[in-house]
């Protein structure tokens, strides 16, 4: 944990959300997979990397996400276009039955993963919120005040700039810069708190943004400059040893 940076002219918090409140920085493509494993899918990881990918740009190019949906239903939803595409390109001999039926199982695990890790980091946002204004920033699909309410934490944040209502996603810093607008303050006088190093802390950065960058399992295993961000921690929670009182 570098935390070797003094905080004292920060007035405002900033989070991200997927992969910071809801994994403890665990990329949502490890989580998945380790709940295909734990239904038992029997594909390589390879394969489910690229049905992972598949879901994402299938999630990014058409409206299936709806603004009720909950996270249990997003999960689903997205587990669904991900093993439809194994069995389809024939990378998993299924019937649809059991495809289902092991789709269903992954999504439970993963909503439970979740869950799990949201309520660690409400009670430090929870925290955080009586000492500082809490703004949400995040790439999301036109559902994440559901999803805050679903997991109890609609009450953290002031404001929540999402990119599906507000039209400009990450990395580009122009979202960073509404959520700057609705703190109130100063870009230097707001802390952007988040799991990704080029969607959260380079955009963040460039925003005019301080920056502390939750660090943990990514996507791939390539190296960032740990210098660029002002602190680097493993923790949410340790958020609260490195900020001062408000």
């Amino acid at each position: 944990m570098n935390t070797n940076t003094d905080f004292t002219n920060i007035k405002a918090l900033i989070f991200d959300y997927g992969g910071t409140l809801d994994t403890n920085a665990r990329h949502w493509a490890k989580v998945l997979w380790e709940g295909f494993r734990a239904a038992g899918i029997p594909v390589s990881e390879e394969d489910f990397r690229e049905a992972y990918v598949h879901g994402e740009r299938t999630l990014a190019r058409c409206p299936i996400i709806r603004s009720e949906d909950d996270f249990r239903v997003l999960l689903q939803k997205k587990v669904d276009i991900e093993t439809r595409q194994l069995v389809e390109t024939g990378r998993w001999q299924a019937d649809e039955r059991e495809r289902q039926e092991k789709a269903g199982k992954t999504a439970d695990y993963c909503y439970a993963y979740a869950r799990r890790t949201v309520t660690e980091s409400r009670q430090t946002l929870e925290r955080l919120m009586k000492r500082y204004p809490l703004v949400l920033v995040s790439n999301f699909y036109g559902n994440i005040e559901t999803i805050l309410r679903d997991f109890g934490l609609d009450h953290c944040f002031g404001r929540v700039i999402e990119s599906a209502v507000v039209g400009v996603r990450k990395p580009d810093p122009a979202i960073y810069r509404l959520g700057v607008e609705a703190t109130g303050f100063k870009a230097g006088e707001t802390l952007v708190v988040g799991d990704s190093y080029d969607k959260d802390v380079l955009p963040a950065r460039a925003a005019g943004c301080r920056t502390v960058w939750l660090k943990g399992e990514g996507w791939t295993e390539k190296a960032e400059d740990e210098s660029v961000p002002d602190a680097v921690i493993t923790r949410l929670d340790q958020l609260l040893r490195m900020l001062p009182e408000a």
